[in-house]
């Protein structure tokens, strides 16, 4: 079973196909984690070091601590993450300890939004929001390949004008 790529988990007829997020995301998050927490850590260690004493530099080694937990944190998280597309709605799932799981009818989409930042597009990662008229049900699928992204945002459109419930 390959990770970002679809993984067929049928049992029966009715269990929808989930496709994983690809391991980009990862890799940005974790480097975002090492560049913050490293920041962290330097200016507290010279900061606590001139202005109170050597030994309270020490106190850096906090932020790093807390970069080794958050490392182990951000693998978990990201492999909670999963869609899938059935052919009446799109199923978001995501969360380690407390499991959600979004379904998002074709019908109900009011907009399907594809974003990329500055740090997304260094790592070539866009993501996909989905907006109904309910706020509650607002979706979205960050971390996917751009090309990805925009085949899944032509598709929900294309499914949203056919499926339109109309408001």
């Amino acid at each position: 079973m390959e990770t970002g790529s679809r993984q067929d988990v049928r049992a029966s007829g009715d269990e929808p196909v989930w496709t994983a997020l690809p391991p980009g995301l990862l890799r940005m998050r974790r480097l975002l984690l090492v560049v913050w927490s490293g920041l962290t850590a330097v200016t507290a260690g010279v900061l606590l070091g001139l202005f109170l004493a050597p030994a309270w530099a020490a106190c850096a080694l906090v932020p790093l601590g807390a970069a080794a937990w958050g490392w182990v944190l951000l693998g978990r998280n990201w492999r909670s993450w999963r869609y899938a597309e059935r052919a009446d709605d799109l199923l978001i799932s995501r969360g380690v300890l407390w499991r959600e799981e979004t379904v998002v009818p074709y019908g109900r989409m009011q907009l399907v939004e594809v974003t990329s930042g500055p740090v997304e597009r260094h790592f070539g990662l866009a993501t996909v929001q989905l907006h109904t008229a309910a706020a509650a049900t607002d979706a979205t699928i960050p971390g996917l390949d751009p090309a990805e992204a925009e085949r899944l945002r032509d598709r929900l459109t294309q499914l949203g004008q056919a499926r339109s419930a109309g408001l």
